[in-house]
């Protein structure tokens, strides 16, 4: 596949410009070749995914913050980016003081004896409201992308689709989204832990 680097440097500065279409056509030319490339090296699908879609939220946020200067580089900056993050993928396994061992893998596993008390089953259940509650303070666009995301485990893809909103627009609102629920819970001065 040749790269036409005029075609992206265009597409680029009529993204920054806020032709938000622009960015969808950049993803959609490089998304096989980038997906397979994240997937070869982390080898499965989902943190692909999410590789995936953490490498256009570096990208969106360097192209508006005014920082790109990889001119006619477009697509190897990007895999670059895509590579630091498999990287940092890698390093984060090894922080974790737990071994995954099934696809199924559920926090409370690892904190719960085969006897579950009452009491244990009361904290869950008030953390899940806890989180709810939460979630039901975000704005309703944060709130319907997240839900999306989290409960229907949709890709930003089907969600862009879903909302009739560009792939970066679904980014953003999940970041924001994120982003507030943390500014909640600090300010709330909430604990979602058992311990």
């Amino acid at each position: 596949m040749s790269i036409n680097v005029n075609a992206d440097e265009h597409l680029i500065h009529s993204y920054i410009s806020g032709k938000e279409a622009s960015l969808n056509i950049l993803i959609n030319r490089y998304r096989t070749r980038i997906s397979s490339f994240i997937l070869s090296k982390v080898r499965n699908i989902d943190v692909a995914d999410d590789i995936f879609q953490e490498t256009f939220i570096k990208v969106i946020r360097t192209l508006k913050s005014g920082k790109y200067n990889e001119q006619g580089k477009f697509l190897p900056w990007v895999m670059r980016i895509a590579y630091n993050l498999c990287i940092d993928y890698f390093r984060s396994l090894k922080k974790q003081t737990f071994v995954r061992s099934r696809d199924d893998f559920d926090v409370f596993n690892l904190i719960k004896d085969t006897s579950v008390s009452h009491e244990d089953k009361l904290i869950k259940n008030k953390i899940l409201l806890d989180v709810k509650k939460l979630i039901s303070k975000l704005p309703d666009a944060q709130k319907k992308v997240l839900r999306m995301r989290y409960y229907s485990e949709m890709s930003f893809c089907e969600i862009a689709e879903t909302c009739d909103i560009s792939i970066n627009t679904a980014l953003g609102r999940m970041r924001y989204a994120i982003i507030n629920l943390r500014k909640i819970i600090k300010k709330e001065g909430l604990v979602l832990s058992i311990n």
